[in-house]
C-alpha cells in the first residue's frame, strides 16, 4: 500500500492538524493581545519619551537644537541594523524569546541611559538600545500572523498599533512632568522601568508559539531576503509609504516642542501640554480597519495621510488650541495609516510566497530610516528656517506618500479578495 494510501485510509483522529490560530475571545487571545500591547506600549515609549525633552537634553549636555535630535536619530539609525538580526534569530530561537529578550535588555539600557555622565556615552547607550529594541517589531507582525486565528488577525493587529499608541501617548505625557520634578535621570529611569513591566509581563503572559517552528536560518540568507523583500513592486511601494508616515510625523514631533518654547507661546516646560491630545490616536487603529473594510486599504490609507497634511498645515496658527488640534490630527492620521500598512506589507508577503518576517523587516526598516532621517532634517529646517521650514518638508513628504499609497492599491488588484484568499490559507 502506497503511502498516500496510508494517509487516506488512516483514521481522522490520527493526523496532524493545523494550528489556526487562537480565536477572538479565547483566553489565549486575551493573553496574547494583552502581551503585545505590553510591548508595544514599552517599546514606543522608550524609543520616543526623549522627543519631548530635546530641549532638556540640549541644555544638560551643552548640545545645540539639532544636535540634541541626535539622541533620537541614533536610536532609530541602530533599529534599522537591529531589523536586520532579529528576523534570523527569531526564525532560530522563536518570536516569544526575541520579543521576551528584546524588552529586557531594553529596559537595562535604558536604566543606564538616565544616568549617562557625557553626551558622548548617552549617544553609544541609545545606539545599543536602538538594536535591543528592534526584537519586539521585528517579531511581532510575524507572530500575530501565526499565533491568531485569521478571523481576529485584522482586530489583533489594529490592538498591537494601539499599544504602540498608547506608549507613544506615555512617552510625550509622562517624560516633562517626571523631567519637572527630577531632571532627565528621573523620567528615563521611570520609563525604563515601565519597559522592564512589559517585559514581565511578556514573560508571564504570551503563549507559546504553535504555528511556527523554529529553525536554522543562514543569517546571509535571512539578511538578503529583507533587502530583496522590496523587489515586489507592492510591497516597495508599501515600504516608501511607511518612509513617508514616519518621516512626516517624527519630523513634525522634533521640532513642535522648540516652536512652543519661542515666541508667540514661550511655554517653557509646559509645552507639554500639547502632548494632551496625544491619547485620541490610540482609537485609530479601528477607525482606520473599519474604514479599510468600506472603501479598500489603498483609499484608507491615503485618506489618512491626506488628514496627515491638513493637519500640519493646521499647526501653522498662531493660536495654541488649533496647535494642539494639529497635532491630535497628525497623531489620528499616522496611528491609522501605520496600522493599516504593516497589515498589508504582511498579508501582501503572504499572498506572493514572500517570507512575512522578512517584508514585516523591510517595511520597518524604510519605516525607521523616515524618522531618522527626517527627525533630523526637521530640527535642522526649525533652527534655519523656522516652522515654515519643517511644514514645506513634512507636507511635502506626506504628499509623496498619499501618491506611493494609491499607486500601491491600483497594483494590488482587488485587495478585498486577496485579503481573503489570504487568510483563508494562514
Amino acid at each position: 500500500m502506497s503511502v498516500a494510501e496510508n494517509v487516506r485510509l488512516a483514521p481522522s483522529s490520527t493526523l496532524p492538524t493545523v494550528w489556526a490560530g487562537h480565536p477572538a475571545g479565547t483566553a489565549g487571545y486575551r493573553r496574547l493581545v494583552f502581551a503585545v500591547m505590553a510591548g508595544g506600549f514599552a517599546n514606543f515609549s522608550l524609543m520616543y519619551f526623549v522627543q519631548p525633552l530635546l530641549p532638556v537634553l540640549a541644555a544638560r549636555y551643552s548640545v545645540s537644537a539639532a544636535e540634541s535630535a541626535h539622541v533620537l536619530s541614533i536610536t532609530t539609525l541602530t533599529i534599522m541594523l537591529g531589523l536586520l538580526v532579529t528576523g534570523p534569530l527569531a526564525d532560530r530561537i522563536g518570536r516569544v524569546a526575541v520579543m521576551r529578550w528584546s524588552l529586557l535588555a531594553s529596559g537595562v539600557l535604558g536604566l543606564a541611559a538616565a544616568f549617562a555622565p557625557t553626551w558622548g556615552s548617552l549617544l553609544v547607550l541609545r545606539g545599543l538600545l536602538g538594536v535591543t529594541l528592534a526584537g519586539l517589531p521585528g517579531a511581532a507582525l510575524a507572530y500575530l500572523r501565526e499565533e491568531v486565528h485569521p478571523a481576529a488577525h485584522a482586530r489583533a493587529n489594529a490592538l498591537y498599533i494601539t499599544g504602540t499608541g498608547l506608549g507613544g501617548a506615555a512617552g510625550r505625557l509622562l517624560p516633562g512632568l517626571l523631567a519637572a520634578l527630577g531632571g532627565w535621570p528621573l523620567a528615563a529611569a521611570v520609563m525604563s522601568l515601565l519597559t522592564l513591566g512589559a517585559s514581565a509581563a511578556m514573560w508571564l503572559l504570551l503563549p507559546p508559539s504553535l504555528g511556527f517552528a523554529p529553525r536554522p536560518v543562514r543569517l546571509r540568507d535571512a539578511v538578503l531576503g529583507t533587502l530583496l523583500a522590496p523587489r515586489e513592486r507592492v510591497i516597495a511601494l508599501l515600504c516608501l509609504t511607511g518612509f513617508a508616515a514616519m518621516g512626516t510625523f517624527v519630523g513634525v514631533y522634533n521640532a513642535v516642542p522648540f516652536r512652543l518654547q519661542a515666541p508667540p507661546f514661550g511655554l517653557g516646560a509646559a509645552a507639554v501640554v500639547v502632548y494632551l491630545i496625544y491619547p485620541v490616536g490610540s482609537v485609530a487603529p479601528l477607525i482606520a480597519r473599519a474604514l479599510s473594510d468600506r472603501i479598500g486599504r489603498g483609499l484608507a490609507t491615503a485618506t489618512g495621510l491626506a488628514v496627515l497634511v491638513a493637519s500640519i498645515a493646521v499647526t501653522t496658527a498662531a493660536s495654541l488650541p488649533w496647535v494642539i488640534a494639529g497635532l491630535g490630527g497628525c497623531v489620528f492620521a499616522f496611528l491609522g495609516v501605520h496600522s493599516l500598512l504593516s497589515g498589508w506589507v504582511v498579508d501582501k508577503a503572504k499572498r506572493s510566497g514572500i517570507g512575512t518576517a522578512q517584508a514585516s523587516g523591510a517595511y520597518l526598516l524604510l519605516y525607521y530610516l523616515g524618522s531618522t532621517v527626517f527627525g533630523a532634517v526637521a530640527t535642522q529646517q526649525w533652527q534655519t528656517s523656522g516652522w515654515s521650514g519643517v511644514e514645506t518638508v513634512t507636507m511635502a513628504l506626506a504628499t509623496a506618500g498619499v501618491v506611493t499609497a494609491l499607486i500601491a492599491a491600483v497594483w494590488d488588484r482587488n485587495p478585498r479578495r486577496a485579503r481573503t484568499v489570504a487568510t483563508s490559507h494562514v
